[in-house]
């Protein structure tokens, strides 16, 4: 019997892998804490996140689980029945649920009409000479194209560009040649490589280079000239790169993500506030999932 017990388990964990085998025995318990999850300090997701709900500054909550980038707390949450986290929506996959806030579910259509309230531009930041001419000009131009703004909706995120134009291709675009650098925002990072890659296809001899390392490298590496622009996932702050001006290539949900067996489809402002405040009072302190309404 112990035999066909272990021809079993070797045959669902080589079937659906180790880590689906351990959850799948794992259930929803409204009466346990809350695991709150958070991105890593520097993470421009985590920075607006933290400003939207009033926190902008704050430390982390005492026991927070740190999600290292997005695949860190998509596999957190996947899980762990008891996680709760933000992640950017462009990134969140099907197998984890996501919560309604303040009962307006995270959509594009929701967040361009601002009716839900936690996104944030994804924007790239350049010096204005960067742009005057050459494959930096050609890629710059295309970024603001109707194109552009079509393969932003298909992978998820929020266009914002209403007036844009249609790209025309320049009869000599084959005789350009050269290399774009584009670093910064791990948020906006997977949309710029799709965005590159279509580029790439109008100018075979041109090169686009894009790398992440979030948005404080966004910022560094286009001041200092190290990229031709640099990705940032917040509201531009000049006084973060006083030499360069920016250019909103999107919008992005930043969506509340829970566990797919959690029962609870909702949350409020303020209860999120409460559960990641590291100052709030103890008896206004959210720390159980029983203690959020439905």
């Amino acid at each position: 019997m112990k035999r066909i017990t272990r021809v079993i388990i070797t045959a669902l964990i080589a079937v659906f892998g180790l880590t689906a085998l351990v959850s799948c025995g794992k259930s929803f318990d409204e009466n346990k804490n809350i695991s709150v999850v958070a991105r890593e300090d520097g993470s421009g997701t985590k920075s607006a996140f933290m400003e939207i709900i009033g926190l902008k500054g704050k430390k982390d909550v005492k026991g927070v689980i740190i999600g290292t980038g997005t695949a860190g707390v998509l596999a957190e949450v996947k899980s762990n029945p008891h996680a709760m986290a933000y992640e950017s929506l462009g990134y969140v996959t099907s197998d984890v649920k996501k919560l309604t806030v303040n009962g307006i579910e995270a959509t594009i259509d929701n967040i361009k009409s601002g009716e839900y309230k936690i996104a944030r531009p994804l924007n790239v930041i350049y010096k204005a000479t960067t742009v005057e001419s050459g494959v930096e000009k050609a890629f710059y131009e295309y970024l603001q194209s109707s194109q552009a703004q079509t393969t932003i909706t298909e992978n998820g995120y929020v266009s914002t560009n209403d007036g844009a134009i249609q790209y025309v291709t320049p009869a000599n675009a084959g005789e350009l040649t050269g290399e774009v650098t584009v670093s910064g925002s791990t948020s906006l990072q997977p949309l710029m490589i799709v965005l590159a890659s279509n580029f790439e296809k109008i100018y075979t001899n041109v090169k686009v280079t894009v790398s992440g390392g979030g948005s404080g490298t966004g910022y560094t590496n286009a001041q200092n000239g190290t990229s031709d622009f640099g990705m940032i996932s917040e509201t531009f702050k000049v006084e973060k790169a006083e030499s360069c001006i920016s250019y909103e290539v999107a919008k992005d949900g930043i969506a509340i993500i829970v566990n797919s067996k959690n029962t609870f489809n909702n949350i409020t402002m303020d209860e999120l506030k409460n559960i990641y405040n590291c100052e709030q009072a103890t008896e206004t302190k959210i720390t159980k999932w029983a203690q959020l309404s439905r």
